[in-house]
């Protein structure tokens, strides 16, 4: 019997866990033996009671001692990979561009460690997929933050004291942190506006109620991500949005790709376009974010307009994000449970395109160009 442990977050403000009560019952079901960190759950309001016939430990590193596979949220420290037991799998997120000592760490200890970030875009992960779980989240949240800052009312109201038209929302970046932002704002009764250098998300956008602003310019990529576009690309996309986002009473920005910085779509002279009081929450600020004067995890005004940089959003929802996580692990580890016991079958594309590290080397080709590099 395989034993899978889960310590506590301890990454500054994430409450998000990745196991919930739920999840481990059905992992006992297939056989595992779970074993937790005790007050695990507790951010994101799961008890230690309310996981049954789960064993609890008092600190990390005797939980991670004899485990044979340890799930995470948030990447772990180097010391936190000191604990692991040598040969041991690690799931979760790794951001290894970010944590390049933590990725030799993995080596040195001879850790599988299974990146979330890195699970294949493709139809049969589509279950596994953690960004795309997490992505919908913040693109709900990031509306409901808009509307918080907004000095204006989103619906359109009928009053004693006359008609208030409905808020102006532009939503930029189609993927799914943007399309759920749409559904929000266009729930809240607000007149939506969507862009997305991928000419293939129209139709999505206008399925959800948003006027999609075509550009002609279309930049698919690989992996469902947009590829770079050329500086008169570039300058024409932010000439024609440039109109549309001084008309707007709040632009939500959405466009990330992991690993990489995000993209500047909005320019400082855009946003002294904007009316006094409009508001700009860039959900790509972890990043470096959408917009130009975009300071990550901050919210500044410039010339009366409101720009909100949240980090880490989905972990302001934590039973919900955890639930969802804590499902995307689930379907991962269902490709790894044979009789009761962790396999790694290498020819499964899930599998072997979501390892970072495995045997004492870096299976990840952008990773180990980067690590070469420092």
């Amino acid at each position: 019997m395989s034993i899978i442990a889960v310590p506590k977050e301890r990454a500054a403000g994430e409450r998000r866990v990745a196991l919930v009560p739920d999840v481990a019952k059905r992992l006992m079901a297939k056989g595992m033996d779970i074993h937790i960190e005790s007050g695990m759950g507790e951010s994101a309001f799961f008890a230690d009671a309310d996981f049954k016939d789960v064993k609890t430990h008092a600190d990390a590193a005797s939980l991670c001692a004899s485990a044979d596979v340890v799930l995470k949220v948030q990447p772990p420290t180097v010391a936190e990979v000191q604990q692991l037991k040598e040969g041991a799998i690690l799931i979760g997120f790794m951001n290894a561009h970010k944590n390049l000592d933590m990725v030799q760490a993995l080596c040195e200890k001879n850790i599988t460690a299974l990146a979330m970030e890195l699970v294949p875009r493709i139809s049969r992960a589509q279950s596994i997929d953690a960004l795309s779980s997490q992505a919908s989240i913040a693109g709900y949240k990031a509306v409901l933050m808009a509307a918080d800052r907004a000095p204006v009312f989103f619906p359109m109201l009928t009053t004693a004291a006359g008609t208030i038209r409905p808020a102006k929302v532009l939503i930029i970046g189609a993927g799914v942190a943007g399309l759920q932002a749409i559904a929000t704002a266009r729930r809240l009764g607000a007149i939506v506006e969507a862009y997305d250098v991928r000419a293939a998300t129209k139709e999505q956008c206008e399925s959800l109620g948003a006027k999609f602003i075509d550009m002609g310019i279309k930049a698919e990529g690989q992996g469902g991500y947009a590829r770079e576009l050329t500086e008169d690309e570039k300058q024409q996309q932010r000439d024609i949005l440039a109109k549309h986002i001084a008309a707007a009473n709040v632009v939500i920005t959405t466009a990330a790709i992991p690993g990489r910085p995000s993209p500047k779509i909005i320019m400082q002279n855009m946003v002294e376009g904007m009316k006094a009081g409009s508001v700009i929450i860039d959900i790509a600020a972890e990043g470096g974010g959408n917009c130009e004067l975009t300071q990550a995890g901050e919210t500044i005004e410039h010339q009366g307009v409101i720009i909100h940089a949240p980090l880490n959003v989905a972990s302001q929802m934590p039973v919900h994000a955890s639930e969802m996580y804590a499902k995307n692990l689930l379907n991962l580890l269902d490709l790894l449970i044979k009789d009761g016991h962790i396999q790694l079958n290498w020819d499964d594309e899930v599998i072997a395109g979501s390892t970072l590290t495995h045997n004492g080397a870096i299976q990840h080709a952008a990773t180990k160009a980067l690590l070469a590099k420092n």
